[in-house]
């Protein structure tokens, strides 16, 4: 059996303070009077005449305020080292380096100060990192049709090319156009509404009705594919919110769950009443996902689908997962792979 590391006994700064204050007073106190009593014995210092008791005194103070300054310089340099640790750290990750660690103390209050920034600091790296994969992601998405646009156009403008490869090309041009369009739209949408802390333009409207005319916005989509749709929304359910807001949800759930529902499958959408509370269910028996993916689906750009033969630019999640914190509901998704997944 594994013995447990015994964790040393934290004091609290306060504490500290007057214990370190206390301890330098007594031991210079009680070092003097040493000290005295030494230079008496060997005659050093002379006790005698009227005047001896206060010279005796004076030497005393005299002696212990400079072993009180030589002591609480030498004790101080390690009583305020993990605040100098701490300064020193603080100046490397303003230098971008989140890489550094700050050792705890037996103080208490320094001990919880050093937890909490490095804690800090590894929610920094994970900023920092997801910074750099959206740049990484967002060139990569937004490169990839522009380049695929040129190349084409650069055929067209060869000129030796029939009718059918022209329509063909222009076709390609007009659907990269699309996705370039598409991937602005959801950049500004999410930028617009991570800026946004209070949603100021509510009224009540019928959820079902919503989410009908989502599901009919869409019907080319499904309708290409074949998919069966099972539709069962609980009639008058009411809302109060941002409606073109919610409207975003309800389209990008229902797109993704149509791109990745092979050809012939079906997709069942659900809602209905819990109490006050408006449950929604979005079912699929698509590929489903495995865990690392489930990890990952609310980032910013990233697609389960790491080959990106499915258009997409993975930023219809994230905008689901803003707005539906925004409006102060919540989100599950349930999958296994091969076994579709359920939204909740």
């Amino acid at each position: 059996m594994k013995k447990k590391k015994r964790l040393p006994p934290k004091i609290s700064l306060a504490f500290s303070l007057v214990a370190l204050v206390f301890g330098v007073m007594l031991f210079s106190i009680l070092s003097a009077g040493l000290i005295a009593y030494l230079l008496i014995k060997l005659g050093i210092m002379d006790m005698g005449g009227k005047a001896s008791p206060s010279r005796a005194i004076s030497v005393m103070i005299y002696i212990s305020i400079f072993l009180g300054v030589v002591i609480a310089t030498l004790l101080s340099r390690r009583s305020v080292k993990p605040i100098r640790d701490m300064m020193k750290a603080t100046e490397k990750v303003s230098q971008g380096d989140f890489s550094v660690v700050v050792n705890g103390s037996f103080v208490f209050e320094l001990d919880a100060l050093a937890g909490s920034f490095n804690k800090m600091v590894q929610e920094l790296k994970g900023i920092e990192t997801l910074r750099s994969d959206f740049v990484r992601n967002f060139s990569h998405e937004f490169k990839t049709p522009i380049t695929s646009i040129r190349g084409f156009a650069k055929l067209l403008q060869a000129g030796d090319v029939d009718d059918e490869e022209k329509q063909e090309y222009l076709n390609i041009i007009v659907q990269e156009s699309e996705r370039l369009v598409h991937l602005s739209t959801n950049v500004l949408n999410l930028s617009k509404i991570e800026s946004i802390e209070i949603i100021s333009e509510k009224k009540v409207y019928c959820l079902d009705e919503q989410i009908r005319l989502a599901i009919v916005m869409l019907e080319p989509k499904w309708s290409d594919k074949n998919l069966h749709v099972d539709i069962r929304l609980e009639d008058g359910i009411e809302i109060l919110g941002d409606k073109n807001l919610i409207q975003q949800i309800w389209v990008n759930l229902l797109d993704n769950a149509i791109k990745y529902t092979n050809a012939g499958g079906v997709i069942k959408v659900r809602l209905c009443r819990s109490g006050q509370t408006a449950v929604f269910r979005l079912e699929d028996n698509g590929c489903g996902m495995n865990d690392e993916v489930l990890r990952h689906i609310f980032d910013k750009f990233f697609q389960g689908d790491t080959s990106h033969s499915l258009a997409g630019n993975g930023l219809g999640l994230t905008l689901v997962k803003k707005i539906t914190k925004l409006c102060e509901g919540t989100i599950e998704v349930q999958s296994e792979p091969e076994k579709g997944s359920v939204l909740l």
